[in-house]
Parts: structure tokens; sequence; C-alpha cells
């Protein structure tokens, strides 16, 4: 009689098996019940409220900090600079010697102007004499008075040129710059020495492109951060817009006026960045959102997702343009809406969703524009 005999390893195959089932039962379960649980959730979202803001970018510039009134000091004739009697930095009254040329030859000239229309003015009173006399014809006197005149301009004009051999400082300031030294020869009109006045305040200068100085104007806000007091800003207007470009580097010169602060002080020639809030000429307000809420950007067209309860909605919106952190949309959303942002590229239209009870993004996209 054959007897039958079950070794182990026989036995040990089907348990695995049924174990391997069972395991494998239990995890789908779980991963159903976490998705179920999802479901009923909703997908966690991050969102913020859309704002208002400016319907121009920011503009963005750098320029350098100088004297309000800054004075370019030449002299009036051509000549060697006989001495410049000032330094860099030193700060002058008004009426002090800031620089001379050499005199000789300009005095000369003046004094011999004097002794012609000195002589001049003696020819005509012999002329007058021998006129009443009738020794000479009235025609004569008169070239005698034309003469006279000339050689009193003659003097005249050379004495304001002797003046003008000397630059004396206009106004209280600080020497800037000088620009030529001693025994130079200089041509006439020449700046020989820049002089800041700083009791009229500083300014600073910059240069825009055309398509950025079209939509400035005059009183446009602006925030100044100088690099030699980081994290401090200064507030200006503009005060002056140019209406021609430089020709020799083809952009538009303009001028924004410093309002004062304690404890910074100003310099000419400190580096500036510039950020420019253009006004809004009666245009209206554009919505703001952040820039993590955009999605499927195609050029100004792009989608967002816009909360609607617990469901997050895709809507097309148009975009203007894009600063450092926002997107200006001129359709398609309305301040005040609340915009998906972390999460967004994750999402389909009508997903159901969990946010934040106190959404993020509540600063204004016009304050942040204007820091």
């Amino acid at each position: 009689m054959k007897r039958f005999v079950h070794s182990s390893s026989s036995m040990t195959t089907p348990l695995k098996l049924i174990a391997s089932l069972f395991a494998f039962s239990v995890l789908a379960a779980c991963s159903k019940d976490a998705g179920n649980a999802a479901a009923k959730t909703g997908t966690p979202v991050n969102v913020a409220v859309a704002s208002s803001g400016p319907p121009l970018a920011v503009i963005e510039a750098n320029g350098l900090v100088g004297s309000r009134d800054e004075m370019r000091l030449s002299f009036k004739t051509g000549g060697i600079v006989r001495q410049i009697a000032v330094q860099e930095g030193e700060a002058v009254r008004k009426g002090a010697l800031l620089a001379e040329l050499e005199l000789t030859e300009i005095a000369a000239q003046a004094e011999q102007t004097i002794q012609l229309a000195q002589k001049a003015e003696r020819d005509l009173e012999r002329g007058e004499r021998l006129a009443a006399d009738q020794v000479i014809s009235l025609e004569a006197l008169q070239n005698l008075h034309t003469q006279a005149s000339i050689a009193r301009a003659a003097r005249d004009a050379a004495r304001f040129n002797l003046g003008y051999s000397r630059i004396t400082a206009p106004r209280d300031g600080v020497v800037l710059r000088k620009l030529v030294e001693e025994r130079e020869l200089v041509p006439p009109g020449q700046p020989v020495i820049i002089l800041g006045s700083a009791d009229r305040g500083y300014v600073v200068r910059l240069a825009l492109s055309d398509r950025d100085i079209v939509k400035i104007a005059t009183g446009d806000a602006a925030t100044i951060a100088l690099d030699a007091y980081p994290g401090r800003e200064l507030r200006g207007l503009v005060s002056e817009v140019s209406s021609a470009a430089d020709p020799r580097n083809g952009l538009f010169p303009a001028q924004i006026r410093l309002e004062p602060q304690a404890g910074i002080r100003l310099a000419s020639g400190l580096v500036a960045r510039i950020r420019l809030l253009p006004s809004h000429n009666g245009e209206a307000s554009l919505a703001y959102v952040p820039i993590a809420a955009i999605v499927e950007g195609d050029g100004r067209t792009a989608s967002v997702f816009v909360v609607e309860g617990d469901i997050a909605r895709k809507r097309a919106v148009q975009l203007r343009f894009l600063d450092d952190e926002h997107a200006a949309l001129e359709s398609g959303i309305k301040p005040g809406e609340r915009v998906v942002t972390e999460g967004a590229l994750y999402l389909v239209d009508g997903e159901k969703i969990r946010a934040p009870e106190n959404p993020a993004g509540k600063t204004s996209a016009g304050t942040a524009a204007a820091r």
C-alpha cells in the first residue's frame, strides 16, 4: 500500500500566497479610504485676495544725487589760468575768489580801449568848437560823434571782459569739481569750476528711454534708495522732464527733487536706485494678483483659478504687465476676489479645494509698487 507524504515546503507556499493577498487587500482598502478622505476634504492650496493697483508699471532706473543748483563757472575770455584759489569740497561764501586768469594781456587791451575812448572824446570836443566857428562841416562833426560812441562801447566791453577774468562765488556753496589746473590755457566759456549750492536742496538726475519718458510727468512720486544708506529710502517728486533726447546717448534727462530726511547727509555723486510711480492720467485701476496665481500663460492671455466656496474655477484673464511680485490684469478678475496661488498648477477646473481661512496677499499692489 502506497503512502502519501506531504512535505513542509508544499504546505508553506499556499500560506504565503494567502498572506500576500490579504496584505494587498488591506493596503488597497487603506489607499481607497485615503483617496475618499482627500476627495471629501479637498486639495490643500493657498489663496490670495486680488487687490487694486496703478494701471502703469513702476519704472526702475539709476541716477546720481547732485545739488539742485549746480553752476558751471567759466571765464568770459580765454587765457592762461593764474590761480585756482579753492579746493574740491571746500565751502565758500558769496563773493569769494575762486579762480583768476593772467591779467597782463587783458589789462593791456582794456587800457588801450580806455585811451582810445579818451582820445575820441577830445577829438569830439575840438570838432564841436570848430563846427561852431563853421570851420568843419556838419558831416565831419557827425563822424566825430560816431567815432566817440564806438570808442566808448569798446572801452565798456574791455572793462566787462576784464571783470570776468576773475571767477567769484555767486552765492554760498561748495566746490564740487575743479575742471582745470593752474597755468593751463583755457578758451572762452570753458567750465573751470562747478559750484553746488546746498541751500536749495538736492536732486537726483537720471536718464530714461523713450518708452519710459512718455509715461511720467512733473509731480509723479518716486522712492530713492542710496547705496550709502542701505535699508533706508528717500521720497521725492519729479521736477523736470526733458522733451529732447541727449544726442550722445539717445536718452531723455529727468530730475527728481528730494525731500529732506533726518539722519541722511546728502552729497553730490551718491548713486541712487529709483522707483518711479507714473501718474494715472484718469485711467482706471487694474486688478493685481500674485504671479504664482498665473497658469497657462500665452502672450498676454493667461488663466487663474478663482475660489468659489470650496471649488476652484478656472478663468481666463488678460495681462497688462508683470512686476517683481504681482501680475496686473486688464480683465477677468475684480479686486476682492480670491485666487489660488500655491497649488494652482496642479488643479483642474471644478476641483474641490481646502484653503486657509485667512488668505495671504492683502497688501495692496499700489502700495507695494510705490515702495
